[in-house]
């Protein structure tokens, strides 16, 4: 049974119940198994030897997770082929890849978590009164240690990409000083 965190997000005001684990910098990143909008699987480790933001969001058809994917996606048309941006929400694959077609989403990789819940459970970012993601950013390096973590305390509020993204940067920054 997987641990659970009573009142650890709200959302619109209510608290919810996270399934699975606080994870905190310097953790390693847990696999995952993920849809593709093609209905493909995928894992955290198609990504290694990458720098890794990721992000959760309930439902990609509501406003504030609207913007934020799309904020990510300009940031990740920025960024080099040594990082990954994932955007993951519980939505279908199919409800994804419509929106992805009708937003010009193309800089990120938008992945589904609706068969299994596995990210949720393994990130402890699994609302479990309502089936979806919590709002999170995650920084994971190259080698696999999550060097940022945001839970959104109100999961209708943005999170703070500022600092997500300042993070992501000096980890890609060392990653390309090291090699």
């Amino acid at each position: 049974m997987a641990h659970e965190r009573t009142g650890a997000v709200t959302l619109g005001g209510s608290p919810v119940t996270l399934i699975g684990p606080e994870l905190r910098v310097g953790d390693k990143a847990p696999d995952f198994a993920l849809l593709t909008n093609d209905r493909r699987k995928a894992h955290l480790t198609d990504y290694k030897n990458k720098t890794c933001i990721i992000t959760t969001v309930p439902s990609l058809d509501t406003g504030v997770c609207d913007l934020q994917t799309r904020l990510l996606n300009e940031e990740a048309s920025k960024m080099g082929d040594d990082v990954a941006v994932l955007a993951i929400s519980a939505d279908l694959p199919f409800a994804q890849a419509r929106w992805c077609k009708e937003s010009n989403v193309e800089a990120i990789t938008i992945l589904s978590d609706h068969f299994d819940l596995s990210f949720g459970t393994a990130y402890g970012t699994y609302m479990k009164e309502k089936r979806l993601e919590c709002r999170a950013v995650f920084v994971i390096n190259q080698e696999g240690t999550i060097k940022y973590v945001e839970y959104v305390p109100e999961v209708t509020d943005h999170a703070d990409y500022e600092s997500a993204l300042q993070v992501a940067k000096e980890v890609i920054n060392k990653a390309g000083a090291a090699k």
